[in-house]
């Protein structure tokens, strides 16, 4: 199987994601992951818009960030996002927040496939596994 698409995109840190210290708000990595997360689908030319037009979508089960250094104001960032794993309907994408090359948060977030009319896991069709980079149906 072919290693899936890692994307990496530049993002000037705005006043708005600071606090009071000019240093990135915790919550805002989260933001900094769907911003990447959007992105690496469109790389993989299958967009959330693909997604939603089919009739699903990809709720956030679970969200992890482990925090290294902090981002502050006007800084350019490096996001970086992956699809690690599709197993059965969950998707795992990974992200990583770096500065010039060092590390300064990285996590995941886990989704669900879900048909939008019932709300109910479904399995993805073959066009978005192999468009990010999974060749088969996961088991």
């Amino acid at each position: 199987m072919p290693e899936p698409k890692r994307i990496t995109i530049n993002y000037r840190v705005p006043y708005a994601d600071t606090d009071q210290m000019r240093v990135v708000y915790y919550a805002n990595y989260l933001t900094y992951f769907e911003r990447t997360r959007n992105e690496l689908m469109r790389a993989c030319g299958y967009t959330y818009r693909d997604l939603e037009t089919g009739g699903f979508a990809l709720p956030v089960l679970e969200a992890h960030v482990n925090y290294h250094k902090p981002a502050t104001y006007d800084d350019l960032l490096e996001l970086t996002a992956w699809c690690s794993e599709f197993k059965g309907v969950r998707l795992t994408i990974c992200c990583e927040v770096r500065r010039d090359g060092t590390l300064l948060a990285e996590g995941y977030t886990i989704h669900a496939h879900v048909s939008v009319q019932t709300l109910r896991p479904v399995r993805p069709s073959q066009e978005m596994l192999s468009a990010l980079g999974f060749g088969r149906t996961p088991q």
